[in-house]
Formats: structure tokens, C-alpha cells, sequence
């Protein structure tokens, strides 16, 4: 079951700039006080389902089950539902996240089932892709099917989130729908793995197409 720790635990500033750092903590999804301090607008639909307090096992069921909604929101939903101790008994693959820890920085990678995509270099420079295009699509599809292996192998961290990387070593963290599970080495020994591998390949290549696009 994954403990519950307060917001600062997972506040990681890898960047220089403190925005930059909220968008990188704010990928993982596992910190709802984030997400209500950054909201902007009004509280209503699915915020006011993820904020209510207490909250509402089955709204939120439903908000983890709606396969049209964001994948991050899913997420949220469904991190919360666990921290209320509803078992979660599927394991689906929601996002993942690759970071590469180099002497000029962190670089983070992240890709969502909805095909969204964030990408922060090493410098902090942050680009966000929010459309559908068949190039990119299918990369996000070939990273997550290189993935699902893993998680029929492992089973989630049971602590709090770690800290970014540090230089010569990766980490992939994938966010599935009973936790957070992940693996880290340095990236000579995961692009070896049998199973990491093919993880790292398609993150590349999918990140080589983004910054081509």
C-alpha cells in the first residue's frame, strides 16, 4: 500500500527555474495538494471530483475507469482511491516517464496514454505536445508496449517518490493504475537489460521524432 506523505517529501527541484520544477514534480501525478495549489478557474466536473473532501469512491471510480479522460487525471484518481485503500486490481499502464541524470542536467521524458507528451532538457527548456499526429501516436504506442513486460514482472515502490536522478545514472517510472513502479541503473546497463532495453530505444525514438517535429 503506498504511504502517505506530505507534499514537501516530494517537491524535487532539479532546475533552475522554480516553474520548471512544479511542471517536472506535477508529471508524476502523485501529489494532489500540487495540483490544487497550481489549479486555475473555478473548482467543478472532475477537479471538484479529485478535491472533494472527503472524497467520493465512486465519482472517483468512475474518473479512473473513463478511458476518454486525461490520462494525469486518471492517475490522480486513481493514487487517490489508494490512499483511501480501495484495492486496485488492474494494471494499466497510464504514463511513463524517463529521466537521464547528465553533468549539464536533468533530462525528463514523459509520455501518457493520451498521447500527450512533456519534455524537459537539461537546460529547463520545457516542450509540451497536446495533439494527435501518426508519427508521434505510434512512438507513444511502441514505448508503451515495450513497458508492459516490466510491470507483469515487478509490483509498485511502496515509498514515497525519490529524488531526480544523478548524473550517469537513468530512471524509468511508470505510472500504473495500482502505483508507481520503476527501475534505474546507469544507462549503459539499461540499454543492455533484456527487458529495459527496448524501453530506452523506443523512448529515444520517440523523443528524436518530437524534437524533429
Amino acid at each position: 500500500m503506498n504511504p502517505v506523505v506530505s507534499a514537501a517529501d516530494l517537491q524535487y527541484t532539479p532546475y533552475k527555474d522554480t516553474a520548471t520544477d512544479t511542471i517536472y514534480n506535477l508529471l508524476f501525478c502523485d501529489d494532489l495538494d500540487l495540483y490544487r495549489n497550481n489549479h486555475k478557474g473555478p473548482i467543478e466536473g472532475t477537479w471538484q471530483v479529485l478535491f472533494s473532501n472527503p472524497p467520493e469512491i465512486k465519482q472517483l471510480q468512475a474518473l479512473a475507469d473513463d478511458k476518454s479522460a486525461e490520462s494525469r487525471l486518471r492517475i490522480l484518481a486513481f493514487n487517490r482511491l489508494i490512499q483511501q485503500h480501495v484495492s486496485i486490481k488492474q494494471k494499466e499502464l497510464l504514463g511513463v516517464i524517463v529521466e537521464v541524470g547528465l553533468d549539464q542536467g536533468l533530462d525528463t521524458l514523459a509520455a501518457y496514454k493520451d498521447m500527450r507528451v512533456r519534455y524537459i532538457n537539461r537546460t529547463g527548456k520545457l516542450r509540451v505536445w497536446e495533439k494527435h499526429d501518426p508519427s508521434i501516436d505510434a512512438k507513444i504506442k511502441k514505448l508503451f508496449q515495450e513497458v508492459q513486460p516490466i510491470i507483469e514482472k515487478i509490483g509498485p515502490w511502496d515509498k514515497a517518490r525519490l529524488p531526480p536522478p544523478p548524473a550517469g545514472q537513468m530512471r524509468l517510472t511508470f505510472l500504473v493504475s495500482d502505483g508507481l513502479y520503476f527501475g534505474e541503473g546507469t544507462m549503459r546497463s539499461l540499454g543492455r537489460s533484456p527487458l529495459a532495453g527496448p524501453v530506452v530505444t523506443a523512448a529515444t525514438e520517440l523523443l528524436f521524432e518530437l524534437t524533429r517535429q
